[in-house]
């Protein structure tokens, strides 16, 4: 997962299992390194003041529409289902950790695959209808619903010999659960045992976007004859979680960051990581654009899928970066910089993202940076 790796192939999940048709989708999409989310959490239970962001982060996950649009990613869900039904060898007459089981989907499948016991671990309300769920499918033997935080939660087991979990946010890292799997990891993996998944990458590209950027940004310059630019600075800010069409690409794709779930510290989420976007053909700069892949790599095949704009759409599509500038590159020019991620310091579940770039061009001169809050 380098630099200077070759393309990575994963294997789909419809070749194996009859009813998981059309899930893993890296097969036609991977994104050379070198060469080459948009419902956000909604409930209607009714809140009380005194909640932090936290609880109302928790909140969210309580009602069954973001559960329903989850499910219905196919490329998602049927990964996981695919991971797990193949290699059964992974789950067979062990005991397994779910982090944040939602629905308790993963947890049955893992329950189906012939773990020996599974602990499927819900803050929200949802465990309650997961409990149900459980008891419904004829179950409740094997799989145990924990309506707790993890970091709250004293497990029924001193380890477990499998983490599985769903953590990945917008952007990858928006939520912030990815601290929870490694909480967990600590606190209760046993020493040689598996975290699903196991590798996760960012990926950067820019491409051509006037049309959309002149609806989304350009339009508060002049709402119906009144000049609303200061809303225009607000909604540059905040990062666009949106489906990217791929032939908008007009650079290459730069890995950023690559995490292993399994040895990484907490802090590593935050980082700083240099690009450099060489224009595959005279074009417009519009925004840059930043996408994820996960990896299953203790399976019998490796596994996994993207969330690239030359892959299957998947529920988190992709978050675009408008720039200030518009910046004019002709083929074989280069966009150098950097971006930095970290937590918020008020609410570690937001992100906050700075940008530097440089285009040195025969048509376009520009250095900027940029701040993004991904809330």
């Amino acid at each position: 997962m380098s630099n200077n790796s070759n393309h990575l192939r994963f294997q789909d999940a419809d070749e194996v299992v009859e009813d998981a048709a059309e899930s893993s989708n890296l097969d036609h999409s991977m994104c050379d390194p070198v060469a080459d989310f948009d419902v956000q959490p909604s409930s209607l239970d009714v809140v009380s003041d005194h909640k932090t962001s936290a609880d109302y982060y928790f909140d969210s996950y309580s009602h069954f529409g973001i559960h329903e649009e989850m499910l219905k990613d196919s490329v998602r869900t049927k990964t996981y289902q695919s991971v797990i039904y193949q290699n059964k060898f992974l789950f067979k007459d062990k005991v397994v950790l779910d982090v944040g089981a939602g629905t308790g989907i993963l947890s049955l499948f893992c329950a189906k695959a012939g773990a020996k016991h599974v602990y499927a671990v819900e803050c929200s309300d949802m465990a309650d209808m997961a409990k149900e769920i459980v008891e419904v499918n004829g179950y409740s033997n094997v799989v145990t619903v924990l309506k707790a935080k993890i970091e709250e939660l004293e497990l029924p087991v001193a380890k477990v010999d499998i983490i599985i979990s769903e953590w990945m946010g917008y952007f990858l890292l928006f939520e912030n659960m990815l601290n929870s799997v490694l909480y967990a990891r600590d606190k209760w993996l046993v020493d040689g045992g598996v975290v699903l998944p196991d590798k996760a990458s960012l990926y950067l590209t820019a491409i051509e976007d006037a049309d959309y950027k002149e609806d989304k940004i350009e339009f508060w310059k002049n709402v119906y004859g009144f000049d609303m630019s200061c809303i225009k600075k607000q909604a540059i800010v905040e990062p666009l979680v949106d489906t990217v069409d791929q032939n908008q690409i007009a650079t290459n794709c730069q890995l950023l960051k690559t995490m292993d779930i399994s040895k990484m510290a907490p802090g590593d989420a935050s980082f700083t990581a240099p690009f450099k976007l060489v224009a595959a053909r005279d074009d417009y700069i519009h925004a840059l654009v930043a996408y994820f892949d996960v990896s299953f790599t203790k399976c019998h095949k490796l596994m996994g899928f993207s969330t690239g704009p030359r892959s299957r759409t998947t529920h988190w599509k992709q978050t675009v970066l408008y720039l200030e500038d518009v910046l004019t590159v002709c083929e074989g020019e280069a966009i150098v910089g950097s971006m930095t991620v970290a937590q918020n310091k008020k609410n570690p579940r937001d992100i906050d993202i700075m940008l530097k770039y440089t285009l040195n061009g025969r048509r376009c001169n520009a250095s900027r940076v940029q701040h993004y809050k991904m809330r």
